[in-house]
């Protein structure tokens, strides 16, 4: 079975799905492709400011309570607490790019690494010196480096990435992340993200269905 994941590494939402994610890597006949969207890239960046801050803490307790992923006080005074920066996950989409081209076993480490340095250690992942810093402290140097300077080739990979998924968005009426297409090829069909926030067993039946 092939999962298509479509993310942000940005959204709250999709680090609260993470837990769901680590048990799906567990099924043996299951495989997961991450597909970064862009969504607060580009156009769909903005600066941090009071009421943006206020906004996501605001979201990020509620996904606290139904996932049981920690936000913590580093966070919300290091990240939602600093002005004058922006809300962008171009560089921390670079770093997931990057690792798919050099190590793609870790890609999903790579994401999980760059949630984690932001929600719970109150890191800088909105820039391209800190997501280089993040990768390079899991043992992803290669990576690393190409974040740290990107080239033209890296650049192409992580257009045509986003290019990709934000066609399957508009092909199958996708407004948000995360979501999930199951299926290969014109089998390919789309399952509520709200799935990956429920009981697990009930995801597992869900997709067995499909």
């Amino acid at each position: 079975m092939r999962i298509t994941y479509l993310f942000d590494p940005l959204c709250g939402w999709c680090y609260g799905a993470a837990p769901a994610l680590d048990g799906l890597t567990q099924l043996g006949d299951v495989t997961l492709e991450l597909m970064p969207t862009g969504l607060f890239a580009g156009e769909g960046a903005r600066a941090m400011n009071d009421q943006f801050a206020a906004y996501a803490w605001q979201n990020d307790q509620r996904i606290a309570r139904l996932t049981g992923q920690p936000f913590s006080e580093a966070y919300r005074t290091e990240v939602l607490g600093g002005r004058g920066g922006m809300f962008d996950s171009a560089p921390a989409t670079l770093g997931v790019i990057a690792v798919r081209v050099t190590e793609p076993a870790r890609e999903l480490d790579a994401l999980k690494a760059l949630q984690r340095a932001r929600y719970v250690d109150g890191r800088d992942n909105v820039s391209l010196a800190g997501v280089s810093d993040i990768l390079e402290s899991i043992g992803l140097p290669a990576a690393a480096e190409r974040v740290r300077t990107p080239d033209e080739q890296l650049m192409q990979d992580y257009r045509r990435s986003i290019d990709a998924a934000q066609l399957d968005m508009r092909r199958f009426g996708i407004s948000g992340v995360p979501a999930m297409l199951v299926g290969e090829g014109a089998s390919r069909h789309l399952l509520p993200g709200n799935l990956l926030f429920g009981r697990f067993d009930l995801l597992v039946s869900q997709l067995k269905a499909a």
